[in-house]
């Protein structure tokens, strides 16, 4: 979307960001030089950004995905179970 639309379309663009839940770039003379996104996807992004920032958490995720390919698994109801004894 050029700058020139966008500016046209400024109140109704929190409407059109949050029903598609992803980003519009925005451009100059055809060129993308900006990025428009709704409030949530941007603290979703800033989130993910944060928690791929932090090696002890990725690697605690790592070792998740690894667990559940592997089938080591504990069912909810025995951890439940064990937390409350």
């Amino acid at each position: 979307m050029s700058i020139a639309k966008a500016r046209a379309m400024m109140s109704q663009l929190p409407e059109i960001l949050s029903s598609e839940n992803q980003a519009m770039a925005v451009t100059r003379h055809g060129k993308p030089v900006m990025a428009m996104m709704s409030w949530d996807l941007f603290e979703s992004i800033m989130e993910t950004m944060d928690i791929m920032g932090d090696p002890d958490l990725m690697t605690a995720l790592r070792r998740s995905i690894e667990d559940i390919r592997a089938d080591r698994l504990i069912p909810l109801e025995q951890v439940k179970s064990e937390l409350l004894s």
